[in-house]
């Protein structure tokens, strides 16, 4: 909506932010990665290439064993990169950063957050790492989800192991809502036939189908 003047202007202003964001201390962490995944909206020629140098100045690391509050940036990156056809960095995160079940849980509830099902205020990233009990309703995120099986999103890797992981925590799951099953079927033979999806995520979605299947028998 906005003209091109003002959508430069925007995009420079958001660059200056996530620059410059490491002076604001620990509140800079949040402020730095929105910055930065806001930037990667902007269709510069440019901008592939500044994404790639801000995760270079600072690179996120990986604990496999435990979350980190350097997940969420390393995601952020990870999906920031894929508008800009980087899918290796994305692969990569899905590799390193969701092989552990504190990257899976992780994961889970930053989707239910950031799609609002999660209501409360969050002042920092640690809600992430919550095992307890979610406060988020698995079936609410599962429908959400289901919509981002799309083979036109950049993201769609991700979101393939997203519902994998999703149904494979919560047996049960697909029992409660027949609809969302025929849905979910249609939605992965579509993306079995799109051939744009990664050997990985075929594989996730192969269980995903024999759980569907499992279900409707």
């Amino acid at each position: 909506m906005l003209a091109k003047p003002e959508r430069k202007l925007f995009f420079e202003h958001m660059r200056r932010v996530a620059e410059i964001s490491d002076h604001a201390g620990g509140a800079g962490i949040l402020l730095r990665r929105q910055a930065s995944y806001l930037c990667s909206y902007d269709r510069s020629d440019d901008t592939r290439a500044w994404l790639a140098h801000m995760q270079r100045r600072k690179p996120p690391r990986l604990n496999h064993a435990s979350w980190t509050p350097e997940w969420a940036d390393a995601r952020s990156f990870a999906t920031s990169l894929t508008r800009h056809g980087e899918d290796d960095v994305l692969h990569a995160f899905i590799e390193r950063g969701m092989s552990s079940d504190a990257g899976e849980i992780a994961n889970l509830n930053y989707w239910a957050h950031w799609l609002g099902l999660d209501r409360l205020p969050r002042p920092d990233d640690t809600f992430m790492a919550a095992r307890s009990r979610p406060l988020w309703d698995a079936g609410a995120l599962l429908r959400s989800l289901a919509d981002r099986l799309d083979p036109r999103l950049g993201c769609v890797d991700l979101n393939i192991h997203s519902v994998w992981s999703l149904i494979g925590s919560h047996p049960g799951l697909l029992t409660a809502d027949p609809p969302l099953v025929s849905d979910l079927k249609d939605r992965v033979a579509v993306l079995f036939d799109c051939g744009t999806v990664s050997q990985q995520a075929r594989r996730e979605l192969d269980a995903v189908y024999y759980g569907l299947r499992l279900n409707n028998s």
